[in-house]
């Protein structure tokens, strides 16, 4: 098996969520290249998914010895600083997540969140990660899948989102971006109530038509800047 399948299957058995086979792909990959940053990103990733929190530390440490501006490296190391061993990051995520990210005008929406939570949960997330919307008296706030709270909606959308879902519409909700700092998530209607066949959730303005696949998961992938829409 060359060295490039080798590279080929692991990326994307980590795109498809199959940690236990994307670990002993980038294992092998280490093995032949003790030097190669890109599978050491990703086996620290692994590492992390499945739970390996110390050995995903001492990963990305190793990568940051070899190259010290390393920001994927960077960044999941101070991720991983919150976990503790046994806390993966992996949360439920739908087939294809990639596609999940292609905008639509009027049914999707990239939005930053507001009042995010402790940094403990947030360290958890992971770009495709399902949260839940949970709507409230007067606020919708974001959940993750055990119902630890993430952040809350603005205020404008979260009205009109409360009143759509109460009419019929349904939504599924990802994290788009996590960090300590900010929170970005990105909703898409899936659904939408007879009674509202001809209203849009979103704004229908023009936006520009993006996907989204984890940096860290592929060979010199930069990660897409925000968009706020």
């Amino acid at each position: 098996m060359s060295k490039i399948t080798v590279q080929q299957k692991a990326v994307s058995a980590a795109l498809k969520g199959n940690w236990d086979l994307a670990l002993q792909l980038n294992k092998l990959l280490v093995k032949s290249n003790k030097s190669d940053v890109d599978a050491l990103n990703r086996l620290a990733r692994a590492y992390s998914e499945l739970g390996k929190i110390a050995k995903a530390k001492s990963t990305s440490a190793k990568v940051l010895k070899l190259d010290p501006s390393n920001q994927i490296a960077a960044k999941s190391l101070e991720k991983f600083k919150k976990l503790k061993s046994g806390n993966n990051i992996t949360k439920t995520k739908p087939s294809g997540v990639s596609n999940m990210f292609l905008e639509e005008p009027g049914k999707t929406k990239i939005l930053k969140l507001l009042h995010i939570g402790d940094e403990k949960v947030l360290a958890t997330l992971d770009a495709g990660n399902i949260v839940k919307i949970s709507c409230k008296k007067h606020r919708v706030s974001i959940l993750t899948d055990s119902n630890k709270y993430v952040g809350r909606l603005p205020d404008d959308l979260a009205s009109r989102i409360k009143k759509l879902i109460k009419i019929g519409n349904k939504y599924i909700t990802l994290i788009k971006n996590a960090n300590s700092k900010e929170v970005y998530v990105f909703i898409r209607e899936v659904e939408r109530s007879p009674k509202m066949h001809d209203i849009a959730t979103f704004s229908t303005e023009r936006i520009d038509y993006v996907s989204f696949t984890p940096p860290e998961l592929v060979h010199g992938k930069k990660p897409m800047a925000d968009v706020n829409t």
